[in-house]
């Protein structure tokens, strides 16, 4: 338990660096590990709430907070992550679906991840309707998938240009925030999960700490691109695993 607890940490300061709370890959490493299958959501999502928190506060304390490129997100997002969570998927379909989707976006932004500059890049202003109905797919894609959504959220701005990068990962680790307390609740409402889940206590404070150290190194090191170029990488990479897992199981 003490290496993935480590584990858990590294995945925590990449995740917090991009403004993620890094769900898809507790829930890989909580699966490795053999860890009760039913418990996995409310693992990985009190963790994003943690990483996601201390991201949230940094970023609006620096002035990050667009309250207009945030908002319509959510407003498709919210209600369609509880449907999409309600409805039942064949686990292939799925794992195929969410491959497909990232792949595309972290190769797309690895490519164009030089054009990003907070003071020479002209930034285009997204239809309200567009955006309630990318937060909609997106919260639905979520709550199939039980993570927060960020990690689908970040590319698709970043690929459309729909703001500063600082304001991307601001309004992704928001939407990661409220998602994820979304489902948290739902989760909580099934018997014996929160005890079940209280055993692995330790996960959270090491996340903390992981989210933390990744929130400083974004706030006072990377550059927009650099930012760009992480999320790019981070997004390829969790997408080559799950294309080794659909092509080995």
């Amino acid at each position: 338990m003490v290496l993935l607890a480590i584990l858990f940490l590294i995945t925590a300061i990449l995740y917090s660096s991009v403004g993620f709370g890094g769900g898809s890959t507790y829930l890989a490493l909580l699966l490795i590990w053999g860890i009760p299958y039913f418990i996995f959501p409310v693992i990985a999502l009190s963790c994003n709430i943690i990483v996601v928190s201390g991201n949230c506060f940094n970023y609006i304390r620096a002035g990050n907070l667009n309250l207009k490129l945030l908002i319509p997100y959510l407003v498709g997002s919210i209600p369609l992550a509880y449907i999409g969570g309600s409805l039942p998927i064949e686990k292939k379909l799925f794992e195929i679906l969410l491959f497909l989707v990232l792949a595309t976006a972290g190769t797309l932004l690895l490519f164009n991840f030089k054009s990003y500059n907070d003071r020479k890049e002209i930034y285009q202003k997204i239809p309200v309707p567009i955006s309630i109905i990318i937060g909609g797919v997106l919260g639905f894609i979520s709550g199939i998938v039980g993570i927060g959504g960020g990690i689908f959220l970040s590319p698709i701005l970043f690929l459309i240009r729909a703001g500063k990068p600082k304001h991307i990962v601001t309004t992704a680790s928001l939407f990661i925030l409220i998602n994820s307390a979304s489902g948290l609740i739902g989760q909580l409402t099934k018997n014996t999960l929160l005890l079940e889940a209280q055993n692995y206590w330790y996960l959270l404070v090491v996340v903390l700490i992981g989210g933390l150290i990744g929130n400083y190194l974004n706030l006072k090191i990377f550059s927009n691109r650099i930012l760009a170029l992480i999320t790019a990488i981070l997004v390829i990479f969790v997408a080559c695993r799950i294309g080794v897992k659909i092509l080995l199981y």
